[in-house]
């Protein structure tokens, strides 16, 4: 995973210094995956990584958390020839008005894709709908567990979260290979264990 993590330093999928989220706390860590898209070596890396972390887990099809992790489960289904189905963030008022597009049949079983987990919110606003349509859903693998808390929310809910890094494997590589100095490593820990949710 050492090489993983020094890739997305290097196209600035992870970032260091003063950043507004959406919450408007300022972090000093800012994790941005959707630059991965223009790096179609670090994207392979990426599917290639998540799936190593799930295959031996049984699962039908898989399905990207939108918008982001649509790439990693792209590549993931076509790399191993694995079917998968999209979740609508909008469904339409017209049209076949789906929620889920793709093949499927009532009561497969899904896995699902996330690029990143903090609260888990997200993982959640796509597994309802899925488990609507009939599918069954256990695991879920994530990129990058920030460590706030999304892991216990999903685990506490009867789901399995295999994730790929954590922010301290990732901080520790950073600092072991001189990318990043002790005191940077601190504030974002510090900010890690005081902006748990």
């Amino acid at each position: 995973m050492k090489d993983l993590t020094l890739k997305l330093h290097e196209i600035d999928a992870i970032k260091f210094g003063e950043f507004k989220l959406k919450s408007g706390i300022i972090s000093p860590i800012y994790i941005d995956l959707r630059v991965t898209v223009s790096y179609p070596k670090v994207l392979k890396m990426v599917a290639g990584a998540m799936w190593e972390r799930v295959n031996n887990i049984n699962f039908d099809l898989l399905c990207g958390v939108p918008y982001t992790a649509l790439p990693f489960a792209t590549v993931m289904s076509a790399e191993h020839d694995k079917p998968m189905v999209m979740r609508r963030k909008e469904v339409k008022g017209y049209g076949t008005r789906k929620a889920i597009e793709g093949y499927f049949e009532n009561g497969q079983n899904c896995l699902i894709v996330e690029d990143l987990i903090t609260s888990g919110s997200s993982v959640f606003e796509t597994i309802e709908p899925l488990e609507h349509e009939g599918l069954k859903i256990t695991d879920i693998v994530v990129l990058v567990d920030r460590e706030q808390g999304g892991k216990k929310h999903i685990e506490g809910k009867g789901y399995n979260l295999h994730s790929v890094l954590t922010i301290s494997q990732v901080l520790e590589t950073l600092e072991v290979e001189e990318k990043l100095d002790s005191e940077m490593v601190s504030k974002v820990k510090e900010f890690i264990t005081s902006n748990q949710v």
